[in-house]
């Protein structure tokens, strides 16, 4: 019987592998008028149902602010955006069997939105983490047990993050010279000041990840005028709208729709509008 749920087991891996294989190695549609690039702050992680034919692993969502922009705009979408991206697997690949995201880009393309960079300092993950070890329970037993905790600010690669993030812009330029490039900060996560219940961190681990947001903030912006690129500064835009504000444009740890410290709903469609405005105001 033993022998038996094993090989069950071993084989639903391997089926399970072959299926994320498969997935990955499905070349995009080239050459739409918009290409979307990024993380999971792109994706739309847990805003609804998962973009048909998208690969499982990226948990592309039909409401992140792609998908929406590409609604209000009319225009043709490619959407390369993938949870757990870093930057480089923008450029390069490598993301459990993906290529590069910039594989979709053509000379047809006009229009490329880039939000990357959280998982390269690890940001998001960090978070997650201290909000589960002061949770408690078993996940936050193992957390604390198995967890070295958040690194210092001094420890995180952002001078890395900046260049990686250029090269990546250039590349896109080359790929599609007639694409207007916008590069979206992520939105702010936690308060100017002090915590909340719904971040469930304490004031000494929001002021270290506060600082962790700043500074991911200035390296993109810092990255963009550098490459030439219109810089979307939703970290700017979503002043007052953080985790702990009456209208939260980003989850906390708990949230009842969306992911931890990802974009609620709200959040995707004003960063969609914020894309658009600019758009308009360059038109």
């Amino acid at each position: 019987m033993g022998i038996a749920l094993s090989l069950v087991a071993i084989g639903a891996l391997v089926m399970g592998g072959a299926f994320l294989f498969i997935q990955g190695r499905q070349l995009p549609e080239r050459d739409a008028e918009y290409v979307a690039l990024g993380s999971s702050f792109a994706a739309g992680l847990g805003l609804g149902s998962r973009v048909p034919g998208s690969p499982l692993v990226c948990q592309r969502s039909v409401n992140g602010y792609p998908q929406q922009l590409a609604r209000m705009t009319g225009l043709s979408l490619t959407d390369m955006s993938c949870s757990g991206a870093t930057t480089r697997h923008v450029l390069r690949g490598g993301q459990v069997f993906l290529g590069p995201q910039i594989d979709a880009l053509g000379p047809g393309t006009r229009l490329v939105t880039l939000t990357a960079g959280g998982n390269d300092i690890g940001y998001v993950s960090d978070l997650t983490a201290l909000a589960y070890r002061r949770r408690g329970r078993l996940v936050g037993f193992l957390v604390g047990r198995f967890w070295s905790g958040a690194r210092p600010v001094a420890d995180r690669k952002f001078d890395q993050l900046s260049a990686d993030l250029v090269a990546t812009l250039r590349e896109v330029r080359r790929q599609a010279p007639q694409a207007r490039i916008l590069v979206v900060t992520y939105p702010v996560i936690i308060p100017p000041n002090g915590t909340c219940s719904q971040l469930g961190i304490g004031e000494e681990d929001a002021d270290l990840m506060r600082q962790v947001g700043v500074r991911l903030a200035e390296a993109t912006r810092q990255a963009a005028q550098e490459a030439g690129a219109t810089v979307v500064d939703m970290d700017q835009h979503s002043a007052g709208h953080d985790a702990c504000g009456p209208v939260a444009w980003v989850n906390g740890a708990a949230p009842e729709q969306g992911a931890p410290f990802h974009p609620t709903l709200a959040g995707a469609r004003a960063t969609a509008e914020q894309i658009m405005l600019a758009l308009e105001t360059a038109d």
